[in-house]
């Protein structure tokens, strides 16, 4: 059985656009990954997409999207806010995360790709503990 997992930041640019990529190559077929913003840009920032690209990941296929976009495919295993904070509206899942992740939009691409190594780290942790 699939495992579905939601990452939802503010704008779904950067922390949960890498979250879902690393969900999908981590967790391969079986895992089905979804990301949205509580209030998002529109655009996947160029930033994540050039700090995957690094990793063999193609983010520039992904689209920034809103909660109500990907609420079709609810209920999640997992919701895993980062940053949102009360913007965060409620999905039915079965369980709710918060991860602080820092907002590496305006970081240099050294310190983007530290938010991005944690960000496989805490993907990882979590996959492992859903199995």
């Amino acid at each position: 059985m699939k495992k579905k997992l939601l990452f939802v930041c503010v704008e779904n640019s950067n922390r949960s656009q890498m979250s879902q990529a690393f969900a999908k190559m981590l967790g391969g077929e079986s895992v089905e990954a979804y990301s949205a913003g509580s209030k998002p840009s529109g655009i996947v920032n160029p930033k994540a997409i050039a700090a995957m690209k690094e990793l063999g990941y193609d983010l520039s296929l992904h689209d920034s999207k809103s909660l109500e976009e990907v609420k079709q495919y609810a209920p999640f295993d997992a919701v895993v806010t980062m940053g949102c904070g009360d913007a965060c509206p409620w999905m039915p899942a079965k369980q709710f995360i918060d991860w602080q992740i820092p907002d590496p939009k305006h970081m240099e691409p050294a310190e983007f790709n530290k938010v991005r190594d944690y960000i496989k780290g805490l993907v990882s942790d979590l996959l492992a503990s859903l199995k």
